[in-house]
């Protein structure tokens, strides 16, 4: 009878060219299996699953089925030899489905044995060179330890310290009041004492206070401001600060790891001195550093791949939400934000967007305003900007902008999302590292071509309003207004008030009108300018034009500067957050102003902080420096002993005498001869 079935269902030329299904084979799973399948129907499903998975897995060696007898007895015997052939691998691949856990566990101990391994090896023989690795080793371990604590140990210890818990419940009423009076008296005690060796300090902490005062004046409801969220995320910014400007492991830390990112920028060269040439890389601006964007933008999508970037969110959003009481999702791409852009971090909470308080959703755009991405990151870099007081500008923006944020449209609504432990963070789409690295380089290409656009764009736009300006202050006699110089004078008192010197405020103030009415990236350029004629020895001044702007006023810029606070970004900041919730377009355009205005401000705020907590570079031994310099070419630490060297020259009888230091020293007259040479002074002259 079966036979009589397939010889009924038996499929034609004419039909398989049709594109219909072989009938045929519904019967072929219903025929007897030889005994090493088994028997019965309890084995007659497994022996089919396998049956179906060979067939998958052989249909490679199956020809056609048209053709000759003789053809068709070929590929059979073709098709019988690639079965057998392939049996092994087939075996081998069932096993390793059937023992997948245990060979994990294999794997994993080994690749664990081996790299203890290397570690003892790399301490054993030279362990300050290990150094790094040790610390990278140590804090992977820790966490690794805490995980898994966390998971076997943590509801039992949590059982264990439930009765303290409860007693520091009942007695937070009144411990939180003594906490906020021991910190505040400890705050002004320091300040007292720090600012006692630098007055100027103490403008820094004036600018600080103004800024958010005025920030509290603009808010959209007074009453209705979480003050918990405002001084945790203000203290959260300044024990950042602290850390990373003040203490010595913190500065190290950072400045090493500044130092790291600046080695492995460097390997962009290879890349695109293979593909531009050197000559193009050394001399033209888009082929020096925009390839730096790429490569960026590559790493950063491996590490969101390997779930490396999530890792990181998710700890630095937990300390924020758990010390200031945000929700999940706002705190998640508030802290996103410190590694990737504007429009990439709400994407890691794309599905919550819809259902978001207006609150959530301003603090979602003042985090994107505050900060800037890592792939422009290494752009400013290779400016010459200074890559840790651009990483602790990133990380401090983070706590200051929920703050601020919370201060200037404080939540009225109830969060669907207040209370909820834990948010699902959306994963990339790559199947592997390879896909990761391509879609990641791909993805730069619209970034490094919108970067040149702009670049193009406002240079030239810049160029024409100060043209425009020019002639328009010509016609009542005004020589030299531009658009730098509008900005100087608006903006001068509040650069001022962030901590510049008063002759570098004009500077900075360009800066800051740049970065707001254009872009950051032209205002870095701006900036890295006037840090390349610092450090090459300049003249500060001119004539009546200034060179360069001091280290002080470099670090407040370099902080001021670090974020997309800007009027372009408004129309990019709409349509990205637009394109994931058309619903909510006019929520969108009427926070977005007021978004931008506290983003602006989160970043002078980051600039005053690092103004109060700068501590400024001692030059050194002069005597030392300039009796054995090389002046064949000028530097700052030259520029500044120099200066030193004229500042102890007094005029007696019409003969010039050397105080201080250089007071009857042999070297003093060849020194001062020298610094002549490249500086320009009264005592010089005659």
């Amino acid at each position: 009878a079966t036979l009589l079935e397939m010889e009924e269902n038996q499929i034609t030329l004419d039909i398989l060219e049709k594109g219909v299904d072989n009938p045929a084979f519904s019967s072929v799973v219903s025929l007897p299996f030889p005994s090493r399948w088994g028997t019965g129907a309890t084995q007659g499903a497994p022996a089919n699953d396998v049956f179906q998975g060979e067939e998958r897995l052989y249909e490679e060696c199956d020809g056609p089925s048209g053709g000759s007898k003789e053809e068709r007895r070929g590929e059979g015997r073709f098709s019988s030899y690639c079965r057998n052939a392939l049996q092994p691998a087939s075996k081998a691949k069932h096993f390793c489905k059937a023992h997948a856990k245990v060979l994990r566990r294999v794997i994993l101990g080994l690749l664990g044995v081996a790299y203890l391994c290397y570690f003892i090896a790399a301490c054993w023989l030279n362990f300050q060179r290990a150094l790094a690795l040790v610390v990278m080793t140590a804090v992977v371990v820790f966490f690794i330890c805490w995980s898994l604590f966390k998971k076997h140990c943590g509801a039992k210890v949590l059982l264990l310290f439930s009765p303290i818990w409860k007693c520091f419940q009942k007695s937070w009423p009144w411990l939180k009041w003594l906490l906020w009076v021991a910190l505040l008296a400890g705050l002004i005690l320091w300040l007292a004492l720090d600012t006692s060796r630098n007055p100027e300090q103490l403008v820094s902490l004036a600018g600080f206070c103004f800024l958010v005062l005025f920030l509290y004046a603009c808010s959209k409801h007074h009453g209705a401001v979480s003050w918990r969220a405002v001084f945790w995320g203000l203290g959260l910014e300044f024990l950042f600060g602290l850390f990373i400007l003040r203490t010595t492991p913190g500065v190290q830390a950072f400045q090493w790891l500044g130092d790291q990112i600046q080695f492995f920028l460097g390997y962009t060269t290879a890349g695109s001195s293979f593909v531009f040439g050197n000559m193009l890389i050394e001399e033209v601006f888009a082929f020096q550093t925009l390839p730096i964007v790429v490569f960026f933008s590559c790493v950063m999508s491996i590490l969101y791949y390997l779930g490396i970037m999530q890792w990181l969110i998710v700890k630095i959003s937990w300390l924020l939400q758990v010390s200031m009481g945000t929700t999940p999702t706002e705190t998640l791409s508030v802290a996103g934000n410190i590694f990737v852009g504007q429009t990439e971090a709400p994407l890691l909470i794309r599905p919550y967007l819809a259902d978001m308080t207006q609150s959530e959703i301003h603090a979602v755009m003042t985090g994107g305003f505050s900060t800037i991405a890592g792939s422009v990151m290494g752009a400013y870099i290779s400016f010459g900007i200074d890559a840790s007081s651009l990483i602790a500008a990133s990380v401090m923006a983070a706590p200051c902008a929920l703050a601020m944020s919370k201060l200037v449209y404080p939540e009225v609504e109830e969060s669907k999302f207040k209370g909820k432990e834990s948010i699902r963070l959306s994963s990339g789409e790559e199947q592997n590292i390879l896909e990761a690295a391509s879609n990641g380089a791909a993805t730069s290409v619209g970034l490094v071509a919108n970067i040149a656009a702009n670049l193009i764009a406002f240079l030239a736009v810049l160029e024409f309003i100060n043209a425009a300006l020019c002639w328009f202050g010509k016609m009542v006699d005004i020589e030299g207004l531009s658009f730098q110089v509008i900005c100087s004078y608006v903006l001068m008192p509040m650069a001022f008030l962030m901590g510049a010197d008063w002759a570098d405020s004009p500077l900075v103030a360009e800066l800051l009108g740049i970065k707001i009415f254009l872009n950051e990236f032209v205002a870095y350029q701006q900036l890295a300018m006037y840090k390349k004629n610092r450090l090459s020895g300049l003249e500060e001044w001119d004539g009546s034009r200034k060179q360069w702007i001091s280290e002080r006023a470099e670090t407040i810029a370099t902080f001021a500067l670090c974020g997309f606070a800007n009027l372009s970004s408004i129309g990019i900041m709409l349509g990205g957050l637009a394109s994931m919730v058309p619903q909510r377009k006019g929520d969108l355009a009427s926070i977005v102003l007021r978004a931008l205005l506290t983003g602006i401000c989160v970043s002078m705020l980051n600039a005053c902080l690092a103004g109060l907590l700068h501590v400024p570079t001692e030059v050194g031994d002069c005597v030392t420096f300039l009796s054995t310099a090389n002046f064949s070419s000028t530097s700052y630490t030259m520029y500044m002993c120099c200066k030193q060297l004229f500042a102890s020259l007094v005029l007696k009888n019409e003969t010039l005498f050397f105080t201080g230091a250089w007071a009857g020293l042999a070297e003093s007259v060849l020194c001062l001869t020298q610094c002549c040479g490249h500086y320009n002074h009264t005592s010089c002259t005659g």
